[in-house]
């Protein structure tokens, strides 16, 4: 007779949203804290190299960025990785215990070299709490809803991106750069750390309930694989995971322009900080919001047809950013942009979610966020080297055809992947070498 499965406290063990809602719900609210987090950066923190610091540059300028997505991409990695072995509760605090320090840094640093530092912790925080919170609500939902559970996810953690963006372009307005604007993010710091260490249950559980259960789709997606060989499927050989992983890239290549180079191309357009941080906020509050809507929808109609279309219209609302002049056209195309990107973001992390097996999507996951968050590293480096040699322009418009180009990829490569369309393909030769 079988033993049923319970958690830490002794409660069986069940999968499902509604099961497992208060958990699922305090997880949004952890989520939410940590895109605060990013948040208290996005309008000031350009404003803040180039009139505190004197940096002129736009590559100089964009350090803190690319500091901050080479972090967080081997940090998501490594998230991943842990959170298999140790359980998902201690990465998701010991990514709290980094990020602590963050805001008091911002607010205090005497030079450029500390802000990059800064950021390097930002970065580990981003990558081990907001990974762990992604596979904490995948773990608790099972695979039916998982593009919702990603959705209320991701609508909370770029939510609370645009809130904050909003709310220091505001405070940075009326107090000046620093260090008003950063003491949301002490606030944030200390609730995340709260709220992680003694409410939230430890999920690692249910993944491994999922997994006794876990119908397999092709061989080469079996339990039981190395490390090495989560990392080849995921990023190159898979059709959809690797599709996946470099429409991920891309998505945040431009995320980075848009975060260190638009307020810059706004300011030097003669708007005001506030008129910047509405812009800065519109993105990621259209982002945020709009997820709530394509993360169900993609249970509904299928994950590719919402990937493949948000990366074109991205590059469409590019162009817009690129031709137009003024405070009306730049906000029409944040909006596009953060609808764009509202269809990508949980549709790739479910897809990834249906894909993966229980026993290694934790590592999945990880690899793919790993790719994901190099984007930023990647966008910040190229588009700051082409407005140096060139100008912001010529940026955004070769960041809008790489994006065009991601898209006809997961058009032309990748499979649908939702279990309810049940169209896992038979492996090719690549996969079985894996």
């Amino acid at each position: 007779m079988s033993v049923p499965a319970v958690d830490g406290a002794g409660r069986p063990l069940r999968l499902g949203l509604r099961e497992n809602l208060s958990q699922f719900l305090l997880l949004v609210g952890v989520n939410a804290l940590v895109g605060g987090m990013i948040g208290q950066e996005r309008t000031v923190l350009p404003l803040l190299a180039t009139d505190v610091f004197g940096l002129t540059a736009f590559s100089a300028t964009l350090t803190f960025i690319a500091a901050f997505g080479v972090v967080k991409a081997v940090t998501n990695f490594f998230a991943g990785t842990l959170s298999d072995r140790y359980g998902r509760k201690p990465v998701l605090v010991a990514g709290w215990l980094v990020g602590v320090p963050v805001p008091l840094l911002l607010m205090w640093a005497p030079t450029w070299g500390w802000v990059i530092f800064a950021n390097v912790l930002l970065g580990v925080n981003q990558g081990l709490t907001w990974s762990t919170t992604v596979v904490m609500k995948i773990d608790l939902v099972g695979p039916a809803k998982r593009g919702l559970a990603m959705g209320f996810n991701e609508a909370a953690g770029y939510g609370a991106v645009a809130l904050t963006a909003l709310a220091t372009g505001v405070i940075a307005s009326r107090y000046g750069l620093r260090p008003e604007p950063f003491y949301l993010g002490v606030i944030y710091a200390a609730l995340g750390l709260g709220l992680s260490t003694v409410f939230v249950r430890e999920t690692h559980g249910h993944a491994l309930h999922e997994a006794a259960t876990h119908v397999v789709g092709a061989e080469h997606l079996r339990g039981g694989l190395s490390t090495g060989e989560v990392f080849r499927l995921t990023s190159f050989t898979e059709k959809a995971l690797s599709s996946a992983s470099q429409a991920g890239l891309v998505n945040n290549l431009n995320d980075g322009l848009a975060w260190g180079l638009l307020p810059l191309y706004f300011a030097a357009a003669g708007l005001s900080v506030a008129r910047i941080g509405v812009l800065a906020a519109l993105y990621p509050a259209v982002w945020g919001l709009g997820q709530l809507v394509t993360g169900a929808l993609s249970d509904r109609i299928g994950r590719k047809p919402l990937i493949a279309g948000g990366m074109l219209v991205q590059a469409a609302a590019l162009g817009l950013f690129a031709v137009a002049d003024g405070f009306g056209p730049w906000a029409l195309a944040s909006v596009l942009i953060g609808a764009g990107t509202a269809m990508v973001y949980p549709t790739l992390l479910a897809a990834i979610g249906d894909v993966a097996h229980p026993s290694w999507r934790a590592r999945s996951v990880g690899i793919y966020r790993l790719w994901r968050d190099s984007g930023f590293a990647v966008g910040a480096l190229l588009a700051g080297l082409l407005a140096d040699a060139f100008d912001i322009r010529v940026a955004i418009w070769a960041v809008a055809v790489l994006t065009a180009a991601s898209g006809v990829v997961v058009a032309v490569r990748m499979y649908e992947t939702h279990p309810r369309h049940d169209r896992l393909p038979v492996p090719d030769d690549a996969d079985l070498e894996s």
